[in-house]
């Protein structure tokens, strides 16, 4: 008889900040003996993305995309799967006219990219790419709509063309994970949603302004991403609707006539742009924080789409729950405000539901205002499960010490807190999060604390400390305390632990109540 597998860990995270503990939890993945499911948003639209999404729809495929490639186990042995590798990860040159040139190159089969791989799986994975540039001729509209191949991810081109065959998100994604031998049995990329629809968010600001779409709200491509509530068209306007505002110039009418063949009708203005181009590090501040974040439809009114089905059954398999690092409101909340995933976690037999914080701030979390503290990490996760559960509408934490706050819908009962984190793992140096461990304790959560690297960044000769970065042996190890492979009775008690610079455990100091 077959032994029972033990129940699975379940990551909520994005793409590029948690590839980096990618073999981190796959080490705690072996020691635990059981499955691992990462839960990956599809609300991206900015980078090669965006133009897929432009040209095709669909959902916002760069982060599963960068996740399965990451998955893809080394074997110096074999030099196919390293130049599969390679392949998928290949992005086209920055300009165009190269980048298109390239492209053909990929698809008639003379890149230097094909060297090393099997004649039979590279003629499998060119009839892909010949069916999508195929699907890209037949779009055309010379010269007002064209596909741009600037920047492109081949991973990204790969899993398009998949999916226009097959007529499946999931069955692309099984393909690339075949094609690339990602042990599926064990390790699982499951889309938050399973759509081959486009699926975008909006964020509310605490001073009322709205900003719609991904890019818009984490890193936008543009200073004019911010729309101010008195010179925006209503969200639920159609896109060509026939109003003739003054702000509205000849060229945007026929930038509209122009997407007609390749987007629903309503489409958003701000969500035709192109965000191939963007700075992750560089972003105008947010004038204050986010209130809400919610999922639209192509007239930008609200919907509550259902999480995939997949994810509720790897929730309720799960003997642990992790919060990743990565961006909070736009790779965690996407996948927790989706319909079923509050109730999921709440009702998980997971005992364990570890948020690991971030080692800096960023644009969403960061000044100009307070700083976001591990409390409002927590409190923002909390508030998107409520939500999902229908037990709202909640709206996240407003900046403390402004008079600017939203109005929010509270429970007559106290937010169930732990029921969504009971572990807080941290760094502690210049430019992490505070973590207010005297909150954390009223809410019924454990911090553990951990010993990292400095993060640096290098302005003309001037060399600044802008954040930490976990170091992975000793994140192994406190993921193993926490879900109780070893020194299990060493964070009972609400006692935060540090991880010394040997990697060994060393408990940190207790802090007054």
């Amino acid at each position: 008889m077959a032994a029972t597998p033990n129940r699975g860990i379940v990551v909520f995270s994005g793409g590029s900040a948690a590839n980096n503990l990618v073999d981190v939890f796959n080490a705690v993945r072996e020691s635990k003996h059981c499955p691992l499911s990462y839960i990956i948003p599809i609300s991206d639209n900015g980078g090669s993305s965006s133009e897929l999404i432009r040209i095709f729809g669909g959902p916002g495929i760069g982060d599963v995309r960068s996740r399965l490639v990451r998955l893809i186990p080394d074997s110096p042995a074999n030099p196919e799967r390293s130049a599969i590798k390679a392949l998928f990860n290949h992005r086209l040159p920055a300009e165009g006219a190269a980048a298109s040139l390239e492209w053909q190159t990929i698809v008639d089969g003379t890149s230097d990219l094909w060297k090393t791989i099997a004649p039979a799986k590279k003629e499998l994975i060119r009839s892909f790419f010949n069916l999508l540039n195929l699907e890209i001729l037949k779009r055309a509209r010379p010269p007002s709509s064209t596909f741009d191949f600037t920047s492109a991810s081949v991973g990204n081109l790969f899993l398009t063309g998949a999916r226009l065959f097959s007529g499946s998100f999931e069955s692309a994604i099984y393909l690339l994970g075949s094609i690339c031998g990602v042990p599926s049995d064990v390790v699982r990329v499951i889309p938050a949603i399973n759509s081959n629809f486009s699926h975008h968010i909006s964020a509310s600001l605490a001073n009322g302004t709205t900003i719609v779409g991904q890019n818009s709200i984490s890193h936008p491509s543009e200073a004019t991403a911010l729309q101010n509530s008195a010179r925006a068209r209503r969200p639920s306007l159609l896109l060509a609707d026939g109003d003739d505002d003054e702000d509205t110039d000849r060229s945007d009418k026929e930038e509209a006539i122009s997407y007609e063949d390749d987007h629903l009708p309503g489409s958003l203005a701000t969500l035709r742009n192109k965000n191939i181009s963007f700075n992750k590090s560089e972003n105008e501040d947010l004038p204050c924080r986010i209130t809400r974040i919610w999922y639209i439809n192509p007239y930008g009114q609200e919907i509550r789409p259902p999480a995939n089905p997949r994810v509720l059954e790897a929730l309720h398999d799960a003997q642990a729950i992790i919060y990743s690092i990565g961006s909070l409101y736009t790779s965690i909340i996407p996948a927790i405000i989706l319909r079923g995933v509050g109730k999921s976690i709440v009702s998980s037999p997971a005992r364990h539901k570890i948020l690991i914080l971030n080692g800096s701030l960023d644009r969403e979390t960061g000044p100009p205002l307070e700083p976001f503290a591990a409390s409002d990490f927590v409190e923002a996760i909390v508030r998107a499960g409520e939500g999902s559960r229908g037990r709202g509408p909640y709206e996240f934490p407003e900046h403390r010490g402004s008079s600017e706050g939203v109005a929010r819908t509270e429970s007559p009962d106290p937010l169930p807190y732990n029921s969504y984190v009971t572990h807080i793992l941290h760094l502690d140096g210049p430019g992490t999060p505070q973590v207010d461990r005297e909150r954390l304790a009223q809410m019924g959560i454990e911090t553990l604390r951990l010993y990292g690297r400095k993060i640096t960044h290098m302005d003309g000769d001037t060399e600044t400390v802008v954040g930490m970065q976990y170091d992975a042996n000793a994140l192994i190890q406190a993921l193993e305390v926490v879900l109780g492979k070893k020194g299990d009775a060493m964070v009972r008690g609400g006692v935060g632990w540090g991880l010394g610079r040997r990697n060994t455990l060393d408990p940190a100091p207790r802090e007054k109540r």
